[in-house]
């Protein structure tokens, strides 16, 4: 059997929540290796690119994020085998990540240079992006992103929905994606609404 071990912050967000998803909902055995964020300065010269998510996959360790969502959505049978629908799946992937760097380029940077930072992806790349991803939602018929069917791009834009939606973001209206593509917010909640990620996420808030 493959050892997998999937390390990334202990929170349910971010990069690596894609993956642990796909894992989880296709009852994949993994080892979910939770780094605590005050943990991560003596950690962070551990990992290859000083980054994480990192997958070791029978100890040949893997970096970047949307390579490890792949990976995981083709052992759950999340990720679509035609190569058109696959396409469409890795602009999605990508699309988001690039979204999600923006924001994340952020977060390091003053006071007054965060709020003209984000002011600016508020009023530009933010409902850019969530327009583009509601068309193509719209194109593929409404319900899922790409073959008819869940897969891993649709755990990746509702985990960047999800926190764009969280009120975290200082200067990022919490209701931008509501007021710019609502389709997504209904997105969201049909993700949500699947048993095993309901039961997922259900069970973290036990712990």
């Amino acid at each position: 059997m493959t050892k997998i071990v999937l390390t990334y912050f202990d929170f349910d967000g971010g990069r690596g929540e894609p993956a642990r998803l796909a894992l989880h909902i296709g009852g994949v055995d993994f080892e979910d290796r939770r780094i605590p964020g005050q943990d991560w300065p003596k950690l962070r010269d551990q990992m290859p690119l000083q980054a994480m998510p990192v997958m070791a996959v029978d100890g040949v360790t893997v970096t970047q994020s949307n390579a490890i969502t792949r990976y995981a959505g083709k052992l759950a049978g999340l990720y679509p085998k035609d190569d058109v629908q696959a396409l469409l799946c890795d602009e999605l992937l990508d699309a988001s990540e690039d979204l999600g760097s923006r924001i994340g380029a952020t977060i390091a940077l003053n006071d007054e240079q965060k709020k003209n930072a984000r002011l600016e992806l508020a009023a530009g790349a933010i409902p850019r992006h969530v327009q583009y991803f509601a068309q193509k939602l719209e194109v593929s018929g409404g319900t899922w992103f790409c073959d008819q069917r869940l897969t891993v791009a649709d755990l990746k834009i509702f985990g960047l929905i999800r926190w764009l939606r969280a009120g975290a973001l200082d200067h990022i209206p919490k209701d931008l994606v509501d007021r710019s593509a609502p389709s997504l917010v209904k997105h969201g909640e049909r993700v949500m609404s699947e048993p095993k990620i309901a039961a997922y996420y259900a069970a973290r808030v036990k712990r």
